[in-house]
Protein backbone atom coordinates (compact mmCIF):
# COMPACT_ATOMS: atom_id res chain seq x y z
CA UNK A 1 0.00 0.00 0.00
CA UNK A 2 1.09 3.57 -0.54
CA UNK A 3 2.37 5.76 2.27
CA UNK A 4 -0.57 8.09 1.54
CA UNK A 5 -2.94 5.17 2.25
CA UNK A 6 -1.20 4.45 5.55
CA UNK A 7 -1.41 8.07 6.68
CA UNK A 8 -5.05 8.48 5.60
CA UNK A 9 -6.18 5.27 7.30
CA UNK A 10 -4.35 6.23 10.49
CA UNK A 11 -5.97 9.69 10.46
CA UNK A 12 -9.47 8.32 9.87
CA UNK A 13 -9.20 5.69 12.59
CA UNK A 14 -7.85 8.25 15.05
CA UNK A 15 -10.69 10.68 14.32
CA UNK A 16 -13.38 7.99 14.58
CA UNK A 17 -11.96 6.45 17.74
CA UNK A 18 -10.67 9.53 19.58
CA UNK A 19 -12.34 12.52 17.94
CA UNK A 20 -14.79 15.01 19.40
CA UNK A 21 -18.34 15.39 18.02
CA UNK A 22 -19.94 18.84 17.65
CA UNK A 23 -23.54 17.56 17.82
CA UNK A 24 -24.20 19.67 20.92
CA UNK A 25 -23.07 22.87 19.17
CA UNK A 26 -24.65 25.21 16.65
CA UNK A 27 -22.85 24.70 13.32
CA UNK A 28 -22.76 26.78 10.13
CA UNK A 29 -22.69 24.03 7.43
CA UNK A 30 -25.96 22.57 6.19
CA UNK A 31 -26.87 19.59 4.03
CA UNK A 32 -28.97 20.18 0.91
CA UNK A 33 -32.10 19.23 2.86
CA UNK A 34 -31.41 21.95 5.42
CA UNK A 35 -30.23 19.65 8.23
CA UNK A 36 -27.16 20.77 10.21
CA UNK A 37 -23.95 19.06 9.01
CA UNK A 38 -22.22 17.88 12.17
CA UNK A 39 -18.69 16.46 12.34
CA UNK A 40 -16.34 14.41 14.45
CA UNK A 41 -12.87 15.98 14.53
CA UNK A 42 -9.30 15.92 15.76
CA UNK A 43 -7.39 19.13 16.32
CA UNK A 44 -3.84 19.62 15.09
CA UNK A 45 -3.01 16.73 12.76
CA UNK A 46 0.44 16.88 11.13
CA UNK A 47 1.33 14.57 8.24
CA UNK A 48 4.67 14.28 6.43
CA UNK A 49 5.13 13.09 2.84
CA UNK A 50 8.60 12.44 1.38
CA UNK A 51 8.26 13.14 -2.32
CA UNK A 52 11.63 11.54 -3.04
CA UNK A 53 10.23 8.20 -1.87
CA UNK A 54 6.84 8.15 -3.59
CA UNK A 55 4.01 10.29 -4.91
CA UNK A 56 1.35 10.66 -2.16
CA UNK A 57 -1.89 9.61 -3.82
CA UNK A 58 -4.48 7.24 -2.36
CA UNK A 59 -5.03 3.78 -3.84
CA UNK A 60 -7.89 2.75 -1.51
CA UNK A 61 -9.98 5.33 -3.38
CA UNK A 62 -9.32 6.97 -6.73
CA UNK A 63 -8.23 10.60 -6.53
CA UNK A 64 -9.12 12.54 -9.68
CA UNK A 65 -5.55 13.52 -10.52
CA UNK A 66 -6.13 15.65 -13.61
CA UNK A 67 -8.91 17.61 -11.93
CA UNK A 68 -6.62 18.17 -8.93
CA UNK A 69 -3.89 19.58 -11.14
CA UNK A 70 -6.37 21.66 -13.15
CA UNK A 71 -7.63 23.36 -9.97
CA UNK A 72 -4.07 23.90 -8.76
CA UNK A 73 -3.15 25.65 -12.02
CA UNK A 74 -6.39 27.66 -11.84
CA UNK A 75 -5.33 29.04 -8.45
CA UNK A 76 -1.53 29.27 -8.69
CA UNK A 77 -0.89 29.81 -12.39
CA UNK A 78 -4.00 31.55 -13.75
CA UNK A 79 -4.58 33.23 -10.34
CA UNK A 80 -8.25 33.12 -11.22
CA UNK A 81 -11.35 33.39 -9.09
CA UNK A 82 -13.79 32.58 -11.90
CA UNK A 83 -15.10 29.07 -12.50
CA UNK A 84 -15.22 29.68 -16.25
CA UNK A 85 -11.42 29.27 -16.18
CA UNK A 86 -11.79 25.86 -14.47
CA UNK A 87 -12.61 22.61 -16.25
CA UNK A 88 -14.25 20.83 -13.30
CA UNK A 89 -17.44 21.85 -11.49
CA UNK A 90 -16.18 21.62 -7.91
CA UNK A 91 -16.61 25.35 -7.28
CA UNK A 92 -20.00 25.80 -8.97
CA UNK A 93 -22.03 26.00 -5.76
CA UNK A 94 -19.90 28.90 -4.46
CA UNK A 95 -19.93 30.96 -7.66
CA UNK A 96 -22.22 33.89 -8.46
CA UNK A 97 -24.06 34.43 -11.74
CA UNK A 98 -20.87 35.74 -13.39
CA UNK A 99 -18.83 32.72 -12.28
CA UNK A 100 -16.88 34.60 -9.60
CA UNK A 101 -16.13 33.14 -6.15
CA UNK A 102 -15.26 36.61 -4.86
CA UNK A 103 -11.86 37.86 -3.74
CA UNK A 104 -10.69 34.36 -2.88
CA UNK A 105 -7.91 31.88 -3.70
CA UNK A 106 -6.28 32.82 -7.02
CA UNK A 107 -7.40 36.43 -6.70
CA UNK A 108 -5.32 36.79 -3.53
CA UNK A 109 -2.22 35.21 -5.06
CA UNK A 110 -2.41 37.62 -7.99
CA UNK A 111 -2.43 40.84 -5.98
CA UNK A 112 0.85 42.71 -6.54
CA UNK A 113 2.88 44.04 -3.62
CA UNK A 114 5.90 46.35 -3.53
CA UNK A 115 9.26 45.00 -2.36
CA UNK A 116 12.79 46.41 -2.38
CA UNK A 117 13.50 44.36 -5.52
CA UNK A 118 10.36 45.48 -7.34
CA UNK A 119 6.67 44.69 -7.58
CA UNK A 120 5.55 41.05 -7.39
CA UNK A 121 2.43 39.04 -6.73
CA UNK A 122 2.80 36.23 -4.20
CA UNK A 123 3.59 33.48 -6.71
CA UNK A 124 6.17 35.52 -8.60
CA UNK A 125 7.80 36.54 -5.33
CA UNK A 126 8.23 32.85 -4.40
CA UNK A 127 9.72 32.13 -7.82
CA UNK A 128 12.09 35.09 -7.51
CA UNK A 129 13.31 34.12 -4.05
CA UNK A 130 13.81 30.44 -4.88
CA UNK A 131 16.17 31.45 -7.66
CA UNK A 132 17.80 34.53 -6.14
CA UNK A 133 17.57 34.13 -2.38
CA UNK A 134 17.14 30.41 -1.56
CA UNK A 135 18.58 30.84 1.96
CA UNK A 136 15.66 33.10 2.88
CA UNK A 137 13.34 32.01 5.68
CA UNK A 138 10.63 34.32 4.34
CA UNK A 139 9.51 32.39 1.25
CA UNK A 140 5.82 31.98 1.85
CA UNK A 141 2.29 32.77 0.67
CA UNK A 142 -0.90 33.54 2.57
CA UNK A 143 -4.37 33.98 1.07
CA UNK A 144 -6.30 34.46 4.33
CA UNK A 145 -6.61 38.21 3.86
CA UNK A 146 -8.82 39.52 6.67
CA UNK A 147 -9.68 42.74 4.86
CA UNK A 148 -11.22 40.76 1.97
CA UNK A 149 -12.95 37.92 3.85
CA UNK A 150 -16.35 39.61 3.56
CA UNK A 151 -15.97 39.52 -0.24
CA UNK A 152 -15.05 35.81 -0.43
CA UNK A 153 -17.82 33.33 -1.22
CA UNK A 154 -15.87 30.72 0.78
CA UNK A 155 -13.09 31.40 3.26
CA UNK A 156 -9.81 29.71 2.23
CA UNK A 157 -9.31 26.26 3.77
CA UNK A 158 -5.73 25.60 2.60
CA UNK A 159 -4.51 29.13 3.20
CA UNK A 160 -0.70 29.29 3.40
CA UNK A 161 2.46 27.70 2.10
CA UNK A 162 5.92 28.08 3.62
CA UNK A 163 8.85 27.05 1.43
CA UNK A 164 12.34 26.20 2.67
CA UNK A 165 15.45 25.27 0.71
CA UNK A 166 17.87 22.87 2.41
CA UNK A 167 20.93 22.32 0.22
CA UNK A 168 19.52 21.41 -3.19
CA UNK A 169 16.12 20.34 -1.84
CA UNK A 170 12.87 22.30 -1.67
CA UNK A 171 10.54 21.47 1.23
CA UNK A 172 7.15 22.95 2.01
CA UNK A 173 4.55 23.28 4.75
CA UNK A 174 0.88 23.49 3.81
CA UNK A 175 -1.28 25.06 6.52
CA UNK A 176 -4.97 24.26 6.46
CA UNK A 177 -7.52 25.67 8.91
CA UNK A 178 -10.15 23.05 8.06
CA UNK A 179 -10.10 19.77 6.15
CA UNK A 180 -13.08 17.62 5.13
CA UNK A 181 -11.15 14.34 5.25
CA UNK A 182 -13.30 12.37 2.83
CA UNK A 183 -13.79 14.89 0.06
CA UNK A 184 -10.64 17.01 0.23
CA UNK A 185 -7.77 15.52 2.23
CA UNK A 186 -5.89 13.61 -0.46
CA UNK A 187 -7.04 16.11 -3.08
CA UNK A 188 -5.09 18.83 -1.24
CA UNK A 189 -2.07 16.58 -0.60
CA UNK A 190 -1.83 15.68 -4.30
CA UNK A 191 -2.17 19.31 -5.37
CA UNK A 192 0.52 20.69 -3.11
CA UNK A 193 2.86 17.80 -3.81
CA UNK A 194 2.56 18.72 -7.50
CA UNK A 195 3.09 22.40 -6.67
CA UNK A 196 6.28 21.60 -4.77
CA UNK A 197 7.51 19.50 -7.70
CA UNK A 198 6.72 22.31 -10.17
CA UNK A 199 8.51 24.97 -8.15
CA UNK A 200 11.51 22.73 -7.53
CA UNK A 201 11.91 21.88 -11.21
CA UNK A 202 11.89 25.48 -12.45
CA UNK A 203 14.27 26.50 -9.64
CA UNK A 204 16.82 23.74 -10.35
CA UNK A 205 16.03 22.06 -7.03
CA UNK A 206 14.79 18.65 -5.91
CA UNK A 207 11.34 18.28 -4.38
CA UNK A 208 11.74 17.01 -0.83
CA UNK A 209 9.20 16.85 1.97
CA UNK A 210 5.64 18.16 2.09
CA UNK A 211 4.33 18.71 5.61
CA UNK A 212 0.55 19.06 5.92
CA UNK A 213 -0.68 20.83 9.05
CA UNK A 214 -4.44 20.59 9.64
CA UNK A 215 -6.05 22.57 12.44
CA UNK A 216 -9.51 20.97 12.24
CA UNK A 217 -9.46 17.53 10.58
CA UNK A 218 -13.05 16.32 10.45
CA UNK A 219 -15.44 13.70 9.11
CA UNK A 220 -19.04 14.72 8.47
CA UNK A 221 -21.81 12.67 10.05
CA UNK A 222 -23.13 11.54 6.65
CA UNK A 223 -19.62 10.48 5.57
CA UNK A 224 -18.85 8.11 8.43
CA UNK A 225 -20.09 4.89 6.86
CA UNK A 226 -18.35 5.70 3.57
CA UNK A 227 -14.94 6.30 5.16
CA UNK A 228 -15.32 3.11 7.20
CA UNK A 229 -15.81 1.22 3.93
CA UNK A 230 -12.97 2.96 2.09
CA UNK A 231 -10.29 2.29 4.71
CA UNK A 232 -11.01 -1.45 4.39
CA UNK A 233 -10.61 -1.49 0.62
CA UNK A 234 -7.73 -3.31 -1.16
CA UNK A 235 -4.45 -1.40 -1.20
CA UNK A 236 -1.88 -1.04 -3.96
CA UNK A 237 1.65 0.36 -4.35
CA UNK A 238 1.91 4.07 -5.07
CA UNK A 239 2.13 5.03 -8.75
CA UNK A 240 5.04 6.95 -10.25
CA UNK A 241 4.62 10.56 -11.29
CA UNK A 242 6.18 11.43 -14.64
CA UNK A 243 6.84 15.14 -15.21
CA UNK A 244 7.78 16.84 -18.46
CA UNK A 245 11.38 17.81 -17.70
CA UNK A 246 11.53 20.22 -20.63
CA UNK A 247 9.39 22.74 -18.75
CA UNK A 248 11.64 25.47 -17.34
CA UNK A 249 9.04 28.20 -16.74
CA UNK A 250 6.40 27.79 -14.02
CA UNK A 251 3.74 29.25 -16.33
CA UNK A 252 4.42 26.71 -19.07
CA UNK A 253 3.16 23.73 -17.08
CA UNK A 254 -0.17 22.28 -18.20
CA UNK A 255 -2.26 19.37 -16.95
CA UNK A 256 -0.61 17.31 -19.69
CA UNK A 257 2.84 17.99 -18.18
CA UNK A 258 2.06 15.34 -15.56
CA UNK A 259 1.30 11.66 -15.94
CA UNK A 260 0.65 8.96 -13.36
CA UNK A 261 2.31 5.66 -14.26
CA UNK A 262 0.72 2.40 -13.05
CA UNK A 263 -1.99 4.00 -10.93
CA UNK A 264 -3.92 1.03 -9.55
CA UNK A 265 -6.69 1.81 -7.10
CA UNK A 266 -10.15 1.02 -5.80
CA UNK A 267 -12.41 2.04 -8.70
CA UNK A 268 -15.71 2.06 -6.81
CA UNK A 269 -17.69 5.27 -7.31
CA UNK A 270 -19.13 6.83 -4.16
CA UNK A 271 -22.04 9.27 -3.87
CA UNK A 272 -20.71 11.82 -1.40
CA UNK A 273 -22.89 14.71 -0.23
CA UNK A 274 -21.11 18.04 0.24
CA UNK A 275 -22.14 20.36 3.06
CA UNK A 276 -22.45 24.09 2.35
Amino acid sequence: MSRADEIFISNIKDILENGVWDTDLKVRPRWSDGAPAHTVKKFGIVNRYNLQEEFPILTIRRTAFRSCVDELLWIWQKKSNNIHDLKSHIWDQWADESGSIGKAYGYQLGIKHKYNEGEFDQVDRVLFDLKNNPASRRIMTNIYNFSDLHEMNLYPCAYSMTFNVSGDTLNGILNQRSNDMLTANNWNVVQYAVLLIMLAQVSNLKAGELIHVISDAHIYDRHVETVKEIIEMPRFPAPKLEVDKSVKDFYDFTVDSFKLIDYKCNEKQYTIPVAE
